[in-house]
């Protein structure tokens, strides 16, 4: 089982990552926090959690922190300093501290918490919404293998964990981090393809997204390379060879480089900023 757990500014994300923890059943105490009452009613009804709202209860990040094992912070970026100054008189020595926040450094979190304090960088994806996630985690200079144990088993609950060096987080973003709008991209566009080809919006939804739903499964079960399906998929001289030649003479390999160097320079300035 988990030790107890507090997630302050349980947005999106933080919010995937409760529903994967109740759904596990590994989680003894949760304790969430957001900003209004709104917000905190919606995650009252799962069980086993207590959700505070911060309108209602001031010191309800202060409280939760010193009572939790592991504290994630779930703030926007540039309300963390703020935060890691109010729960740090309070954590318990031990207690092992995530980031959720993009472009915050490791460094930023061990110069305002007390020394020798664990803290560990992640970077999870938007389908930890539906347990399939994946998310880099970095470990900082106190971290040590039970910490980071029981931190990617905490991460395990909403899908893939891939351990990196912070050096290699921003990196990361853009892959994994990013990746779900490209897939999204390319099933918007596929779509749009359909419907000029005479299909009705509805058949070519259904046939543009089960095709990307369907391939991943397929990708995912037979547990071959990429590369192998798609020329399994690909008869020679047939349709599908055609579409692909049309694909990579438009220089797929160096617009998804530019794109990643892209979203790579910008995680990069966030980061200078924080």
């Amino acid at each position: 089982m988990l030790p107890p757990i507090a997630i302050l500014g349980a947005g999106s994300m933080g919010g995937a990552i409760l529903h994967g923890l109740v759904g596990s059943g590994r989680a003894t105490g949760l304790t969430v926090t957001n900003r209004t009452r709104a917000k905190a009613a919606k995650l009252a009804a799962a069980p086993g959690v207590r959700s505070v709202a911060l309108d209602e209860s001031p010191t309800g990040n202060v409280d939760a922190a010193a009572a939790a094992s592991i504290v994630i912070v779930g703030v926007k970026p540039h309300m963390v300093p703020d935060l890691l100054g109010e729960i740090a008189p309070v954590l318990q020595p031990g207690t092992v501290v995530v980031s959720l926040a993009a472009g915050v450094t490791i460094a930023t979190y061990e110069q305002i918490l007390p020394t020798g304090t664990p803290v560990l960088r992640s970077m999870p994806n938007t389908p930890a919404l539906v347990g399939k996630g994946v998310t880099g985690l970095s470990a900082g200079s106190a971290v040590g293998d039970a910490d980071l144990a029981v931190v990617r088993e905490l991460f395990s609950t909403v899908g893939a964990v891939i351990e990196v060096p912070e050096s290699q987080i921003d990196a990361l973003s853009t892959i994994s981090g990013s990746g779900p709008a490209y897939v999204f991209l390319l099933i918007e566009k596929l779509t749009a393809a359909a419907v000029r080809k005479g299909f009705s919006s509805d058949e070519a939804r259904a046939m543009a997204e089960g095709t990307f739903i369907g391939a991943a499964a397929l990708l995912a079960s037979s547990g071959e390379d990429p590369a192998e399906l798609r020329r399994r998929v690909t008869s020679p001289a047939g349709t599908t060879e055609r579409a692909i030649a049309v694909l990579q003479d438009a220089g797929l390999d160096d617009v998804f480089a530019a794109a990643t160097d892209a979203a790579l320079a910008r995680a990069r300035e966030l980061a200078a900023v924080a």
